[in-house]
């Protein structure tokens, strides 16, 4: 018995989450680039003092330095994460621009994040949001950015998708009580 796979691949789809994840990881490659090259670890450049600075540093731990001395297995979870979305992005049968571009973004911000994983053993860190102090503390990059977004935007679909599947079930509802109603004319009878 033969099983066939059936990839429904849509041009234009494909070229835009391919562009978007070749973008992303680009911009934060090239930044990471900028800053390892022209700043000693450890340097701050205030961009505007007290609320954004440029800060050099480097994470060997998960999203804002948390769980340190887990390469190995962050950058297990970050492969399968990217292989189960890019997955996802080939043969889920959605056709939403939002859907592909919010997961493209966690892709190529997952790639990013593995790249300096696999080349420096650590993530590069150098945007530094530091008007709230006791609120934030945590310096992170463009691909720690491209994740955040990536997974906001794939939340307003879900809801999208749910409000949109909400009213659709209302209006069938409606639409049936309406067949039902005596004043309408029982369509049933």
């Amino acid at each position: 018995m033969k099983v066939k796979l059936k990839v429904k691949i849509r041009k234009k789809g494909a070229i835009v989450s391919l562009s978007v994840i070749i973008v992303s990881v680009l911009v934060d490659f090239i930044t990471k680039q900028l800053v390892m090259n022209n700043m000693e670890l450890g340097e701050s450049i205030p961009l505007i003092k007290n609320v954004l600075h440029i800060t050099y540093i480097t994470n060997d731990g998960a999203a804002f330095g948390s769980f340190s001395d887990a390469r190995w297995l962050f950058m297990t979870v970050s492969a399968v994460m990217i292989l189960f979305l890019g997955a996802m992005l080939i043969f889920y049968e959605e056709d939403s621009p939002l859907f592909s571009v919010s997961l493209s973004l966690i892709i190529g911000g997952g790639i990013g994040n593995m790249i300096d994983r696999i080349f420096y053993g650590v993530v590069i860190d150098f945007i530094d949001f530091c008007a709230f102090p006791n609120l934030w503390k945590w310096i992170f990059n463009g691909a720690d950015s491209f994740v955040c977004v990536g997974v906001a935007l794939l939340i307003i679909y879900y809801i999208r998708a749910e409000i949109r599947s909400a009213g659709e079930k209302k209006s069938a509802a409606e639409a049936a009580a309406s067949d039902k109603d005596p004043e309408n004319g029982d369509k049933d009878r």
